[in-house]
């Protein structure tokens, strides 16, 4: 079986705790995109490990992970927290590898990152990580490949800062260097995980655009950066909260109004503890996106969803959720691509009682409150895809699975 693990908001959406869950049952688990911008939490045995680079099923010490084709990789920030793993007990050598394909960030693209976002008449709001600069070399056809490594007439037109960069980490790249097609190939018979970065609504092509990152976060980048062809594909799950946030700058309807609802994201950003992983920066939150969300699922072909955070909402009277937007005047259904309509986008909103109960001392699905519930039957009705894994905390164990992903069709069973 191949499963993919989408984000299916603006991102940091709990992907790493759900593909660490998930990948007990992989062999395999390969990253497809993205680089060091991206930050998955994991919290396992009292302890929290947060990752950027290495796929999430890195902490299973009998799993390989690849890095894929469709990312660009920080070698100094990736040595750095494979070093991090090693000083926590996590043998990674010998179990870490690159997709030959993947491109390189070289040092300098970090500060053009930050100055061309600067420059611009209306910022990103770029982690200044040198993705973009990356990205851009890698579709102007000037990028650097870990396949060129060993291409004297490309290495030598690297002098200076870069070629003593590159020297420094050419042999560990090297050893760690894949045909991941081949390898892909090899293991076409076991069980692989494949992980997103970022969410759906920020892919290059169908986010909201120019307000996305510059690599695909969508599920058909899955195939693309791993070296495999979409029907290889057999099951793809979306990952989203019980409420929406977004790092950076770009629309998002449904964000808490600040002079009206501050208690309220200041409420649902402390609980759910929204900071980023990789900046710290504190993001943006707003009612859960329930058009967005199912744009998110028609987009990607969702077989089934993930909820998490659901817990957040435990002490509160009434819960709401946007369902349409009034965009000038005009009921909206549909998520629009114009960023103009977006910014005047109003959340139509939809109450749903509360249920005032602890869900961590639930144990099973079946345990949920009739409220919370309710809740998640509405999101599936809304979206016409089943909620086949629901999370009520940052542990492993706090997870109840409804239909399992690694057998198939079991999310079409569910929905009927």
């Amino acid at each position: 079986m191949k499963v993919v693990v989408i984000g299916a908001q603006w991102g940091d959406e709990g992907k790493g705790k759900m593909v660490d869950y998930l990948a007990k049952n992989a062999q395999i688990v390969v990253r497809y995109s993205g680089g060091p911008n991206a930050g998955h939490s994991i919290v396992t045995g009292g302890k929290t490990y947060a990752l950027h680079q290495v796929p999430s099923g890195i902490l299973y010490p009998e799993k390989k992970v690849y890095l894929g084709a469709g990312m660009v990789i920080d070698p100094e920030a990736l040595f750095n927290e494979l070093q991090m793993l090693k000083d926590n007990g996590i043998n990674w050598e010998g179990r870490v590898f690159i997709s030959d394909r993947a491109h390189i960030i070289l040092p300098k693209y970090r500060q053009m990152d930050k100055d061309r976002d600067a420059a611009r008449p209306r910022p990103i709001g770029t982690t200044g990580r040198g993705i973009g600069i990356t990205y851009g070399e890698k579709a102007n056809r000037d990028g650097l490949r870990l396949a060129d490594l060993d291409w004297k007439e490309k290495i030598s037109e690297y002098t200076g800062e870069d070629k003593a960069y590159l020297d420094k980490y050419m042999d560990r790249l090297l050893s760690m260097r894949v045909d991941l097609t081949a390898e892909m190939w090899a293991h076409r018979k076991d069980n692989i995980l494949f992980e997103g970065a970022q969410g759906a609504m920020l892919d290059i092509d169908s986010g909201t655009y120019p307000y996305v990152s510059s690599g695909p976060s969508c599920a058909a980048g899955a195939a693309v950066g791993s070296g495999i062809g979409p029907h290889d594909l057999d099951t793809i799950v979306g990952i989203f909260k019980a409420y929406e946030t977004r790092v950076g700058n770009g629309p998002m309807p449904s964000e808490f109004n600040n002079e009206t609802e501050s208690e309220l994201c200041d409420y649902v950003r402390n609980t759910g503890h929204e900071f980023g992983v990789t900046t710290g920066r504190a993001r943006r939150c707003g009612y859960l996106d329930l058009v967005a969300l199912r744009y998110a699922c028609r987009v990607n072909s969702l077989d089934g969803l993930v909820l998490t955070h659901l817990d957040i909402y435990d002490e509160m009277d009434q819960i709401e959720a946007c369902v349409a937007y009034d965009i000038n005047g005009k009921i909206v259904t549909d998520f629009p691509a114009n960023v103009d309509a977006m910014n005047n986008a109003k959340p139509i909103l939809e109450k749903f009682e509360g249920w005032k109960t602890n869900l961590k001392a639930c144990k099973s699905y079946d345990d949920l409150p009739k409220n919370a519930k309710a809740y998640i039957e509405f999101i599936e009705d809304f979206t016409s895809t089943p909620v086949t894994i629901v999370s009520v905390g940052s542990d492993r164990e706090e997870t109840f699975v409804r239909a399992d992903p690694w057998e198939k069709d079991s999310a079409k069973k569910l929905a009927k």
